[in-house]
């Protein structure tokens, strides 16, 4: 009876053992390297991380801290496998060679995005010789300041352009530097918190431009169609866990960027997060009308030389039905 029982433990542990090495091996075919940013918009997938709801669908994810200007680079060296990024980048990662589609939206900003000023600029026929702070070419802050410039008669060669980040850009122009800078939360809230320093010109609220999607890699979507799937689901999961649990959701947000749940809450404010019945709203009847006007605009200011060959390879609707 002892050798009996003994055997049917060997046999449990062999059994417990060989489904450890089966979930090990399952984590590792379901493994996603994301590259994205502290911009508020992308919290949901730090949420999604730190809430457990990555590892509720099956997957592995890492998020790796990537500047916009650098993304493209780790996603064709094949170092991350999915980036968060605007839409219009999507656009110029394709035009330029590096082929990426989107499998969902994240966020529209609401005026989480603007222009910051000294408070003797009274429109952006005074920024004309202006120095400004702006990220590289090929980010949002500069597509941006290239979509505003424009709708006012003008473009990038109108101004003297100083290459900063969103937030050092922030923290220069609080601090006496450059005569504007292009930003985003949660780095607009220093200037909203230092009227003394300057003003917002304009944010996303006056134009509209600033849209945010998780894309991946064609070859990698192909192998991995089901993780991809999960990947959109679990980001939509964080958004129900915001709308359930909005002071639990702040808090772990707030973390990944040394915020308070309370500073957090009032820079996402100045954006929405997108749910799935928004998501399929806008990959049927905005994301193409915006990136044919997004195209022009990366055209004129020199960030893409031609328009990528089909805008409709550059988004997948099947993963947020």
């Amino acid at each position: 009876m002892v050798r009996t029982l003994g055997k049917i433990a060997s046999l449990l542990a062999a059994a417990a053992c060989m489904a450890g090495m089966a979930a090990n091996a399952q984590a590792q075919e379901t493994r996603i390297v994301l590259g994205m940013s502290g911009w508020t918009g992308f919290a949901p997938l730090s949420l999604a991380d730190k809430a457990g709801i990555f590892k509720k669908h099956g997957l592995d994810v890492e998020l790796r801290m990537i500047p916009q200007k650098d993304r493209h680079l780790a996603l064709a060296s094949g170092a991350i496998q999915c980036a968060a990024t605007t839409v219009e980048t999507h656009v110029a990662w394709n035009a330029n060679g590096v082929p990426i589609v989107q499998i969902f939206q994240m966020d529209k900003s609401y005026g989480a995005d603007g222009l910051a000023v000294r408070n003797d600029v009274k429109s952006f026929a005074d920024l004309k010789g202006k120095a400004i702070g702006v990220s590289a070419p090929g980010t949002a802050p500069y597509f941006g300041l290239a979509w505003m410039l424009s709708k006012n008669g003008m473009s990038m060669k109108d101004v003297k352009l100083v290459s900063l980040e969103p937030q050092p850009a922030a923290q220069a122009f609080v601090s006496g530097q450059n005569d504007a800078a292009m930003t985003y939360e949660p780095y607009l809230s220093t200037v909203r918190a230092n009227p003394q320093a300057g003003k917002i010109l304009a944010t996303t609220l006056d134009y509209p431009m600033v849209m945010d999607t998780v894309g991946c890699a064609p070859t990698w979507l192909k192998a991995n169609g089901k993780a991809a799937k999960a990947l959109a689901d679990a980001y939509f999961d964080a958004i129900d866990m915001i709308k359930a649990e909005p002071a639990k959701s702040n808090e772990l947000m707030g973390a990944a960027v040394k915020q308070s749940g309370e500073q957090f809450a009032k820079s996402s404010a100045y954006l929405r997060w997108s749910d799935r019945a928004a998501n399929q709203k806008f990959f049927a009847s905005e994301i193409t009308p915006f990136m044919k006007d997004a195209q022009a605009i990366l055209l004129e200011s020199g960030v893409i030389r031609k328009a990528p060959d089909d805008l409709a390879a550059t988004f997948d609707t099947s993963y947020i039905k």
